[in-house]
């Protein structure tokens, strides 16, 4: 979802300026936030660079790049490494470097022929960013995050759902990034450049809409990579996140897998309760992590 980063950071200051600790637990706690040093230091060091519209875009695709090598480098060695392969979900089928190439072919073409005409149309015309001074408090900073990635997952839901049902927004714009039946991390932006510009959006709108603070922000941008890549990655781990978040709330890799062979089901992109409320969630993943469990046991 590097195409975040084309909206730049446009969050004002929300409830950073409030001590939510304070509210929520009515106790009287410091009023200078934690991420205050660490805030002070970009601002005294760096500052040039956080105000420049291309620094979004530098984060996203530095993110995305660092997380897909990561999973690339585990799809090369899982053939040959039986204790990491058991953890794919496909294990007899391993990612080729046709694959790899294909995939990061399309990434590449819509970085250069999208992405970086938008940033240097921002450096060029944007002026730079204004950065507050106060640093948000650390509940404000965890809050804010995690109220934008429920917004987003909802935003998603609706476009995803829409471009399923209708037939010719599947085949013009969404049917390209179902190509591959197993997704691996590579296809986490194979995607059109109408998805791609309509992800990065939502990106971007969704902590100006919550007021979030610059910070906040960059911080939800970069997490949204993170768990993108980590939902296509291919991988179902001990600590991957769907294992530790309580109650089924949070999809991972087997549903997201689960849409890829069955693209009727599972449209929320993390979390799972719109699927559980509209009926279109998939329970398939349960015998692939039962699978899984027999495979780890032998």
């Amino acid at each position: 979802m590097n195409a975040s980063g084309l909206f730049g950071c446009l969050a004002l200051p929300w409830i950073s300026h409030l001590d939510v600790s304070n509210l929520i637990l009515g106790l009287e706690l410091p009023e200078q936030s934690i991420l205050q040093p660490g805030w002070d230091y970009l601002l005294q060091y760096y500052q040039a660079e956080l105000r420049s519209p291309l620094f979004p875009v530098i984060i996203s695709i530095s993110t995305y790049f660092l997380m897909v090598t990561i999973y690339t480098v585990l799809d090369l060695l899982a053939p040959s490494w039986p204790s990491l392969n058991r953890y794919r979900l496909h294990p007899d089928r391993p990612v080729t470097w046709e694959n790899i190439w294909t995939t990061l072919g399309l990434t590449a073409y819509n970085h250069l022929m999208y992405i970086f005409p938008a940033a240097v149309g921002q450096w060029l015309w944007r002026p730079p960013i204004p950065l507050p001074p106060d640093a948000p408090s650390l509940m404000s900073f965890l809050l804010g995050i995690l109220g934008c990635t429920i917004l987003f997952d909802f935003q998603y839901y609706l476009w995803h759902l829409l471009h399923h049902r209708v037939a010719w927004l599947y085949r013009t714009f969404h049917g390209v990034h179902h190509q591959y039946l197993q997704p691996f991390s590579l296809v986490t932006q194979y995607l059109s450049a109408w998805e791609v510009t309509s992800l990065g959006f939502w990106t971007t709108v969704d902590p100006v809409l919550l007021q979030c603070h610059c910070l906040t922000s960059w911080g939800f941008m970069m997490f949204t990579i993170c768990i993108a890549t980590e939902v296509h990655c291919g991988y179902d781990f001990p600590w991957s996140l769907h294992r530790l978040v309580p109650f089924g709330l949070w999809g991972g890799p087997p549903k997201h897998d689960a849409h890829h062979r069955m693209p009727g089901t599972n449209f929320a992109p993390f979390f799972s309760h719109w699927d559980w409320l509209a009926g279109t969630h998939s329970t398939e993943d349960r015998y692939v992590t039962v699978d899984l469990k027999q495979r780890n046991d032998k």
